[in-house]
């Protein structure tokens, strides 16, 4: 199916050929059509304020005024952000009695600001506490490619917004692969920017230091659009990048490791597909990335930050939390502070040390997730659950860890489960990315 894209709506709007009435008219019976998975996808619909703002955008748009190519087009923000005079939910029920937002988050601001019309608010991992993307509460999203899949998380309802059409981009979270699991699960472009880059206040926090807000859309450009609003930059996509000449790492060690034959074959494919159009391709070994599971044996970052935002929370409603998730957010406890500083260090050291090495080739490449969307009977149970959610976010975690930028591409051939083709860059790299990604997305789409 092909999707469309930004510059394409925004082309059929100047042209006149559609308005933004009608755009946002056809996403909301898209979210509402009884046999879809809008009712699972979205936690909020904004139905009366998404059609005033598409009113609204028709006139500017009349007068002259345009705010950037995302105005008028149809998004959705994932479930953790403030939106002003809601009570933010974040996917659970345990802060359904926590006071109104008294302002949007800065990145929903942003996209107000750029014109975009904000449809609803999608449903999520639990607190954002998982690669998989069920949720006990709200309902789990059948995956666009098989309904009987998960479509991975924790930005599981904005990437199935915009895989079945009901947004033409989707806000999501990445603290350990959330909006590049989703992407690559689903079969679309997600891009996780260097963290520092997006402001995350007024969102829900899982780990401080490793929260990030990005896009998840229908193509890299796509991508870069929205990520620039979310930055507050200039809207200028980087061109793609020549590809002859570029070297690409491929790490040997853990990343390649209990890849499902789907993966392994399309992986594959692409490095060839990348190789014949003038990529050098170098396997290296980066036996630096074996000491990330020791490094957060008790928990890590994640464990410790997200269990110090939740301590008196999960006190006093754990009951009414999602019992996958509870328990993982516990082993915080544990935690000394000598155990956290720890991590710290060991963090910047592992930082240092693998930059070193990646520093000299263009970007580093793995497959996003190693195995394809897992069955929603699958993770039903604990132990299936554990498997599962290890294994989708075991490669993604190694860019939040080390404070890098990395887009997740489509690389499946057509009759194939989605597969995704991850390109990461370097600390702050994130246009170099872009362009790089840019470049690649054809040639892994086609191999």
């Amino acid at each position: 199916m092909s999707r469309p894209t930004i510059s394409s709506l925004a082309a059929d709007l100047a042209a006149g050929r559609t308005s933004s009435r009608a755009l946002v008219e056809a996403t909301l019976a898209r979210i509402e059509d009884p046999a879809g998975e809008g009712k699972r996808a979205f936690v909020r619909v904004y139905r009366a304020q998404a059609l005033a703002a598409a009113n609204a955008s028709d006139a500017l748009r009349k007068a002259g005024l345009v705010a950037s190519p995302l105005a008028g087009l149809p998004v959705s923000i994932k479930n953790l952000c403030d939106v002003a005079g809601e009570t933010t939910l974040a996917g659970s029920k345990a802060l359904d009695d926590a006071p109104p937002a008294k302002a949007d988050a800065p990145v929903v601001a942003r996209l107000r600001a750029a014109g975009a019309v904000i449809v609803g608010s999608t449903n999520m991992s639990e607190f954002a506490f998982s690669g998989i993307g069920a949720n006990p509460h709200y309902g789990t999203p059948g995956n666009p490619a098989d309904r009987s899949r998960v479509p991975g998380g924790s930005s599981s309802g904005a990437a199935v917004s915009v895989g079945d059409g009901m947004a033409v981009a989707a806000l999501g979270t990445d603290t350990g692969g959330s909006i590049r699991i989703p992407s690559a699960l689903c079969g679309l472009v997600g891009f996780k920017p260097t963290a520092r880059r997006v402001p995350i206040d007024g969102v829900v926090p899982l780990s401080t230091s490793l929260d990030s807000i990005g896009p998840l859309a229908n193509s890299v450009e796509c991508c870069a659009i929205v990520d620039a609003v979310f930055a507050a930059e200039p809207i200028d996509p980087p061109e793609a990048a020549s590809l002859d000449g570029l070297r690409f790492a491929v790490p040997k060690s853990y990343v390649l490791d209990d890849m499902d034959a789907t993966v392994a074959r399309a992986f594959e494919r692409a490095l060839k597909a990348l190789s014949a159009r003038g990529v050098r391709i170098v396997e290296i070994p980066l036996r630096e990335l074996l000491e990330l599971p020791e490094i957060n044996a008790k928990g890590g970052l994640l464990a410790a930050e997200a269990f110090a935002w939740h301590r008196d929370l999960i006190a006093r409603r754990e009951n009414v939390y999602d019992p996958f998730v509870a328990p993982r957010i516990k082993r915080g406890a544990a935690m000394g502070a000598a155990d956290y500083v720890d991590v710290l260090n060991r963090r910047v050291d592992l930082r240092r040390r693998v930059s070193a090495i990646t520093s000299a080739y263009d970007a580093v490449v793995m497959p996003t997730c190693p195995i394809v969307a897992p069955k929603i009977a699958d993770v039903a149970s604990a132990d299936g659950f554990t498997k599962n959610n290890l294994l989708v976010l075991r490669n993604c975690t190694v860019g939040n860890f080390l404070d890098r930028c990395g887009t997740s591409l489509p690389c499946h051939a057509a009759g194939e489960l989605p597969v995704g083709f991850m390109v990461m860059g370097e600390t702050m790299g994130d246009r170099r990315t872009l362009a790089i990604s840019r470049a690649v997305e054809p040639v892994v789409r086609a191999a």
